[in-house]
This record gives structure tokens, C-alpha cells and sequence, in this order.
């Protein structure tokens, strides 16, 4: 074979590689999404009060957030393919057993379970991406396809559940992560390439303890304000108990001797920025799709296939911009296109705040700008976002990397929607997003960027 062909065989097992995992990943965040709109129905149907309803909506976030750092970890040490493939099969079997669910006690250890394979899956994919994509600039380029992916599978989860509720049944959207998973399940072994595991690290089980104790408690005192009141017991033990926890870790992390999370990780200037980033436009996308759900079906009385429909055009941009992305940020760096990305999505969140709520505007000129700005707006941030956040890293942390994209990805809507919540308006949490994308885009074109073509900065 000549080198020509050898090269376009590669380039299309990268390709199919890419395919694979991206699908997977986009799977992770479409089950996330997956219950957020058929949520009353399932309460109706198991006759679940609102407590049970807010517990089954978090869970799976809960342990998919708690459990990412420790993922990372297990995917750096023992090889990134082996994790994925061990979290895939938990995630198969517990996609299988929620829709089997006959009350709310097996689907909640249903979606705890997902949540955990999917904290394995995520950061592992992330590691064998790096494997697939060795060169520095191409595995910077997939980075930036990659960015996109996770707001992709939101938007899916948020659309096609409606959907799929409306005209099967909310047990058929576990169909989807299912079917992903027993295709990668299946692909991997000849699409993927082994990853070298690492005997050399430990797992340090108490810097995972403690964080996966933390987030987990410190999530849920936040999801429950929704229906608790703040000053209860149930708000402020698990949330005072969660931060204590956190602030354990972050104490034992700087005295380990290979911590679970360096602290000096989180300090580089990009990647804090990065973090940022990625934690507002998720709040911001996740946002808008809660307040305009309950906006379309109750002050304007849409159906759930109506309110769907509405948000086909903010598809159809996410998916224009997060395939532009990637040229973009090649053509002008990532910082600029994270920086323009996230102006963007503060213009569009400007928009839907002052107009998209108004039920006496039309969809065409009330919402319809604001739903095209938001995602043109964040996937590019996402994609630029991504390449900062992994920029640099060695081999041996890239589990370690996409862990805690991850977990920004995850806490970042959980956090902030509790600080949102005191706002007490739809349109000023709206507005409160757009000025902290604003804000952090500023900040990230002012900061001055160091590229690494090999190496990694310092640890």
C-alpha cells in the first residue's frame, strides 16, 4: 500500500473512531435531558409527589457529577478503553432496567446506576479520543468538534423525549441510550485502539471519598430548594455537609502525593476560563430550555409536540455552528472563537429575557432570534472551551481532563440555578446568564494565551 493510501485508511478509521465516541458521548447528555419533559407524566403515572419528581429528575446528574473525578482517575490508570468499555456495560444494563421500572424506587437505583456508568464513559471516551487523535493539532481540532457534542445531546434529550412520550411512551426514551451503547459495546473492540494503562498512579480513595461525597451531598441540598424551603434541615445539613466535604478535599488534595485533582490543574488562567465558560453556557442553554418548556405549556398552552417543534430552529443553528466550529477555531484560535461564541449567547439570552417571554409577541419575532443566538452563541463557545480545557495536557492526565470539563459541564446548571432561583423572574435569571457570559467573555479575549504544541504547562 502506499502512503497515500495508508494515510486516507487512516484518516478514515479516525473518522469512524470519532463517530463512535462523539455518539457515545452525545448519548451521556441526551440522558440527562431524557426525563426533563415527560417529568409530569411519569409523576402521574407512578403517582409521585413533588419530592419523589425532583429526586428522579437529579439523580442521574448526581452520581454522573459526583463520581466524574474518580472516573478520570480509573480511566488514567487502568487504560482508557478498558474504563469505557466497563462503564458502557454498566450503563447498557441500567438503560435496560429503567423502563422495566414498575415503581419509583427501581427507576431512581436505575438512574443512580446510569449516572455512574456515564461517569466512566465520559472522561474515558476523552482519554481514547487522545489515542485516536495523537498529533497535538489534530487531537486540538477533534477537541473542538467534541466541544459541541454535549449541548447537542441536551437539545436531542429535550426534543426527542417530548416526542418520543407523546406518541409512545417516556419508557421508550431509554430505547436511545440503550441502543448507543450496545453499538459501542459491540464497535469498540474494532474501531478503538487500545490505551496504555498507567500501574504507576494510584486511585487515592480518600481524595475520591471525599469529592464524590461533597458534590453529590452539596448537589442535592441545591436541587431540593426547588421544593424545600432554604433555612430547612433538608436544604442546609446535606448542603453544609457537601461544602465541609469539598473543602476537606480540596485541604487533602494539596498534601497527597498524586492527588485525585491537582490543584495547580484548575489554576492554569485558560483553563479556569475554560471551566467557566463551559459551567454558563450550560446554565445558560439548560435555562432556557426549562423556563420556555413551562412558558410554551402554560402561559401559552402548547402541547409537548408544539413545544418541541419550537425549538427545532435552535437545533438546526447548534448543529450549523458546532460544524463550523471546528474550522473556526483553527482559522482564529480558541480563545476568540470561545470569547465571540459566548457574546453571542449573552445576545441571544439578552433577547429571549426582554421579548421571548412576552406570550402576546409571535413565536417569529418574540422567540425566534433568541433561540437562533443562544446556540450559534454557545456551541461555539463549547468548542473553543474544550480546546482550552484540554490544551497541553500530558498522556497520563487526559482521563483526569475530561473529568473535570465534565464536571463543570455538570455542576455548573446544578449551582447556578440555585443562585438563580433567589432572582425570583424567569426573565432576570435569563438576564443574570447573559451578563455572566458577557462577563466571562471579556475576560477570556483579554487574557493572553500560551500555545503548546507539545509538552504540557506545569501541573
Amino acid at each position: 500500500m502506499t502512503a497515500t493510501g495508508a494515510a486516507r485508511v487512516a484518516a478514515v478509521r479516525q473518522r469512524r473512531a470519532f463517530v463512535l465516541l462523539g455518539g457515545v458521548q452525545t448519548a451521556l447528555i441526551f440522558t440527562l435531558a431524557a426525563l426533563a419533559v415527560p417529568l409530569p407524566l411519569i409523576g402521574r403515572e407512578l403517582q409521585l409527589h413533588r419530592a419523589d419528581l425532583i429526586l428522579l429528575s437529579a439523580a442521574y446528574g448526581l452520581t454522573f457529577a459526583g463520581l466524574l473525578l474518580f472516573g478520570g482517575r480509573l480511566a488514567d490508570r487502568y487504560g482508557g478503553r478498558r474504563a469505557l468499555t466497563a462503564g458502557l456495560v454498566l450503563f447498557a444494563a441500567a438503560s435496560a432496567a429503567a423502563p422495566l421500572a414498575p415503581g419509583i424506587g427501581t427507576l431512581l437505583a436505575a438512574r443512580f446506576a446510569q449516572g455512574a456508568g456515564a461517569a466512566l464513559v465520559a472522561p474515558a471516551a476523552v482519554a481514547v479520543l487522545r489515542a485516536v487523535f495523537p498529533s497535538p493539532p489534530a487531537y486540538g481540532r477533534a477537541m473542538a468538534t467534541w466541544g459541541g457534542l454535549s449541548i447537542l445531546g441536551a437539545t436531542a434529550g429535550n426534543l426527542l423525549s417530548g416526542v418520543i412520550s407523546a406518541l409512545l411512551s417516556w419508557r421508550w426514551t431509554f430505547a436511545v441510550p440503550l441502543g448507543v451503547a450496545l453499538a459501542a459495546l459491540a464497535l469498540t473492540p474494532r474501531l478503538l485502539p487500545d490505551t496504555t494503562p498507567n500501574p504507576g498512579r494510584t486511585l487515592d480513595l480518600p481524595g475520591a471519598l471525599l469529592a464524590t461525597a461533597g458534590i453529590t451531598l452539596a448537589g442535592y441540598g441545591l436541587v431540593v430548594t426547588d421544593a424545600r424551603p432554604r433555612s430547612s434541615a433538608g436544604v442546609l445539613v446535606p448542603l453544609l455537609a457537601g461544602t465541609a466535604l469539598l473543602a476537606a478535599f480540596w485541604y487533602a488534595e494539596r498534601r497527597a502525593r498524586d492527588p485525585l485533582l491537582p490543584p495547580r490543574f484548575l489554576l492554569d488562567p485558560r483553563r479556569a476560563l475554560a471551566l467557566t465558560a463551559i459551567a454558563l453556557s450550560a446554565c445558560g442553554t439548560a435555562l432556557t430550555f426549562v423556563v420556555l418548556s413551562l412558558h410554551l405549556q402554560q402561559a401559552r398552552d402548547w402541547s409537548q409536540l408544539e413545544t418541541s417543534a419550537a425549538f427545532v430552529p435552535f437545533a438546526v443553528a447548534l448543529s450549523a455552528s458546532g460544524r463550523a466550529a471546528g474550522p473556526l477555531v483553527g482559522r482564529y484560535g480558541a480563545r476568540t472563537v470561545t470569547a465571540a461564541g459566548l457574546g453571542t449567547g449573552a445576545a441571544g439570552l439578552a433577547l429571549l429575557a426582554l421579548t421571548g417571554l412576552d406570550a402576546h409577541l409571535p413565536y417569529g419575532y418574540g422567540l425566534l432570534p433568541g433561540l437562533v443566538l443562544l446556540p450559534a452563541g454557545t456551541a461555539a463557545a463549547f468548542a473553543g472551551a474544550a480546546v482550552l480545557a484540554t490544551e497541553g495536557v500530558p498522556r497520563q492526565q487526559t482521563g483526569l481532563a475530561g473529568g473535570v470539563l465534565n464536571t463543570a459541564m455538570e455542576c455548573g446548571p446544578t449551582v447556578l440555578f440555585a443562585l438563580l432561583l433567589t432572582l425570583g423572574s424567569d426573565a432576570l435569571s435569563l438576564a443574570a446568564t447573559g451578563a455572566g457570559l458577557a462577563l466571562v467573555a471579556l475576560l477570556t479575549h483579554r487574557i493572553r494565551v500560551t500555545h503548546h504544541s507539545q509538552g504540557s504547562p506545569p501541573q
